[in-house]
This record gives C-alpha cells, structure tokens and sequence, in this order.
C-alpha cells in the first residue's frame, strides 16, 4: 500500500491564514444591510477593505466609520481590531487556557512565531499576562475617555470611549466620533494625552513591559539604576522610541509653524502639542488632529519617515520596527569605522539578528515600492500622495492624504492587499512562502569577495 506524503502547514503559514480567514469572515458580516445605518449594504470591495484595515489595525478607511456604519457593523469593526491587534493565534490560546485545556508543543509552537520570540518557555503564563494586560489597560484608556466623551456624547459617550480605547492601544486609528479623526480634539489636552499614552503602550511590545516590571518589582534601595539593568531589547526599544518621538515633534514643529493650514495659527503650547501628537500617531497609530493633506512637503516626508520605522516588536504597532532599524543603523556605523561586531549598550548584536535586521528591512521596502509603483500606474496620484498611502498601509498606520476614499477599484485592492502583507509581517512572509531551510550539514559554496558601494 501506498502511503501518501501529508504537507502540514508550518506555523507562518497558519498565522497568515488565521488572519485571512479573520478578514474574511468580518468582510461578509460587514456586507450585510444590517451592518450600515442606511440599512443598505455597501459594496462588498468596501466591505473587503473595511475588514482587512480593521484586521490589521491599519486605519485607512474608504468608507467614514462614524457615519457608515450601525452599532452592529461598528462592534464587527471593534471585534476585528481586537482580534487583529492581540493575534488570532493569541486570542484561541487565551481561550484555550480559560477552559484549562492544556497547550500542545503545536499550539507553543504558533505562539512563539504569532510573537517572534526567541523561546517557548513560560508562553502559557506570557499569553495570560498580554490578555490581562491589554485589558487592563484598555479599560483605563476608556474610564479617562469617559470623562471627556459622556458629556459630549451622553450615554454614547461610554460606546465611544471604549470604542476609541481598543482602537488606540492596538493602533488601529479608526474611531466613531467624526469623519476627520481626532481633529476636532486637536488641543484638548485629555484626549490628547490618553490616546498617545495608548497608542505608546501598545507600540512598546510586551516583552518591554514585563522586563520594565521585573527591573521594578526586583530593585532594592542600594540599586535604582532600572535601565542598567533592562535587557538589550528593552533598552533599544525604549531608547529609539523616546529619540523618534522627541525628534520626530522637533522636526514637525519647525517645519509647520508657520503653516496655516495646521498649526500656524495656534498658541505655542497648541503647537507643540499638536506636533507631539503628530510624531506620536505617525508611529503607526492613525489617528490624525491635523488634516493629512495640509501638511507641507516636509513635514509630510518626516511623517513618511516616522511611519517606515515604526513601533517595536512584540507588541500592536506596524512598521519596520524601532529595533530593526536601530541594529540597521548601528551595523552601517560599525562598518564604516571597521569594526568587525555590532554592539550596543556594551552588548554585541548577534549575526543572526542581523540577518533578520536586513530581510526583515529589504521586504518592507519591496513591498513598499512594488505598491507604490502599481497605484501611480493605475491612479492619477502625485509621488507625495502614493508613497504616504502605500507606506502607510505596509506599515499599518492608517494615515493617509485623503487620497483613499478617491482610489479605483484596483487601487482599493492594491491597497487591501498591501495592508495584509504589511500586518502578517515581512519576516514572516518571506518565511511562510520560503519553503524549506538550508540543510545545515549541505555543503555551503566557496566564498568570493565582491565590490561594494
């Protein structure tokens, strides 16, 4: 008898599926006329894009969430975005461990890859701690919305908050209040300060809070040196995001001051506020308090810039990620002043991050300039235009020039798919759709020396 080979799925390619199946599913509950306020169903391409930015906690809408959509379509919307922000992977092992139904080496195994960490130990009680603290925290972003959205609102003021709660921590950037985001909150200091304090939690990454709190709970009165004692990775991500936030405000004020079309007009603490929020929500947040398409030139490269990068890893921020390209930076530097290893903080990076660095940088920008590429052919776009729609959807931001609502039908799906890729991450697309690894016992090819620069 012949026995058939079985092709199971590797642990990448089940998390694409999981949340391909998600979008799925969340596109055709949002194809139903019970999903809209006018009762009549929008067209399914929408319903599509609706659900994949939602999924992939980008924001990039084109259709507006506060006016489209019924109480039921907004909580399908809110469902997505959770499910999107936490990993569906992360969301079954939660319920997994709810009904004390014991983890398998597979389901450890789908874990590990949902997070990219470098271990499977201790990842029943790592899952228990993301879902506790999430909630945790989403909670207190909604009890500090409530203070500013139930007096405005009255009782839809509570649906709101919490509505705008999951949406900032898992940087979505897609709320219900009105059609031009946050902007009518440009200057209220509340609204400001929780939704940054969000959107920065969640771009933080897990492994950062739990080391933040193992440094904290295990200091003692002679040692309160916390951030000597943070791991590298912690120490990167902190480091990166405070420098890209400060700078990234800087840069922004500077370049807008005078612009009256943003913050021209406004007080120099509203300036300087509104450029924080800027710099903060850029870091693939979405949300916006000042309209996109009124930003100059220059500012709009630096938030360019901001998207590219984006949050850490481990957590529900897009982009290239701070660490990526933090050991990007520090590889080209140690090149050039002919050093033989990477090291920061007194701590050598290790080749294999390396590499993950560089495959990790080089399919984010493929994907990026492969998009940009189609929508100039297909739409009657400026540069400018293009490339702050497809780096934000391949970084999963959600800001845009208000240039989504306007795409044709190819860029819609162009952009759709743009946002999947973007979300499902470049490592680990390229590790899904790469087939096999080497054989580390093959014999390797002979080395050749090659011109570079």
């Amino acid at each position: 008898m012949i026995k058939t080979k079985k092709f199971p799925l590797s642990t990448t390619r089940i998390i694409l599926l999981s949340f391909l199946v998600t979008i799925l599913i969340g596109s055709a509950l949002l194809a139903l006329p019970i999903s809209t306020g006018s009762g009549e169903a929008v067209p399914y391409l929408d319903a599509l894009f609706t659900a994949t930015t939602a999924t992939c906690v980008t924001g990039l809408v084109t259709l507006p969430t506060a006016t489209t959509w019924s109480v039921f379509g907004q909580t399908v919307i809110l469902l997505l975005i959770q499910i999107g922000g936490l990993g569906v992977i992360t969301i079954m092992s939660g319920l997994m461990l709810l009904f004390n139904r014991r983890m398998g080496i597979g389901d450890r195994l789908l874990i590990q890859d949902a997070f990219n960490l470098n271990t499977m130990a201790g990842l029943a009680k790592f899952v228990q701690r993301v879902l506790f603290g999430t909630l945790l925290i989403e909670g207190i972003g909604a009890a500090l919305y409530m203070l500013v959205f139930i007096p405005e609102f009255g009782a839809r003021g509570i649906w709101i908050s919490v509505f705008n709660a999951v949406s900032a921590f898992c940087n979505a950037g897609i709320d219900i209040i009105a059609e031009n985001s946050l902007c009518n909150y440009a200057t209220h200091p509340l609204v400001n300060a929780v939704t940054s304090a969000l959107i920065i939690l969640g771009g933080l990454g897990y492994i950062v809070w739990w080391d933040l709190l193992r440094v904290i709970e295990g200091r003692t009165s002679r040692n309160r040196r916390i951030f000597r004692h943070l791991t590298l990775h912690s120490k990167i991500a902190l480091t990166t995001t405070a420098a890209l936030i400060a700078i990234g405000a800087i840069l922004i004020l500077l370049l807008e001051y005078h612009n009256p079309l943003t913050i021209g007009e406004m007080s120099l603490p509203d300036k300087i506020q509104v450029s924080l929020f800027q710099s903060v929500t850029t870091r693939t947040a979405g949300f916006a308090t000042v309209p996109q398409e009124n930003l100059t030139d220059a500012a709009s490269a630096v938030s360019v810039i901001l998207m590219v990068i984006g949050g850490s890893p481990v957590g529900t921020a897009g982009g290239m990620k701070t660490v990526t390209v933090a050991v990007l930076l520090c590889s080209a530097l140690a090149t050039v002043r002919g050093k033989h290893s990477t090291a920061l903080f007194g701590r050598r990076i290790s080749e294999e991050s390396l590499k993950k660095a560089v495959a990790v940088a080089v399919t984010f920008l493929a994907i990026c300039l492969g998009s940009t590429v189609l929508l100039l052919a297909t739409n009657d776009v400026s540069a400018l235009d293009a490339v702050y729609e497809t780096v934000s959807a391949t970084a999963t931001v959600g800001l845009s020039r208000n240039l989504t609502p306007s795409l044709n039908s190819f860029g819609k799906l162009l952009i759709t798919a743009t946002m999947y890729f973007g979300r499902v991450g470049p490592i680990s697309l390229a590790v899904a759709l790469g087939g096999k690894h080497e054989n580390q016992n093959s014999i390797s090819e002979p080395t050749e020396e090659v011109s570079i620069g």
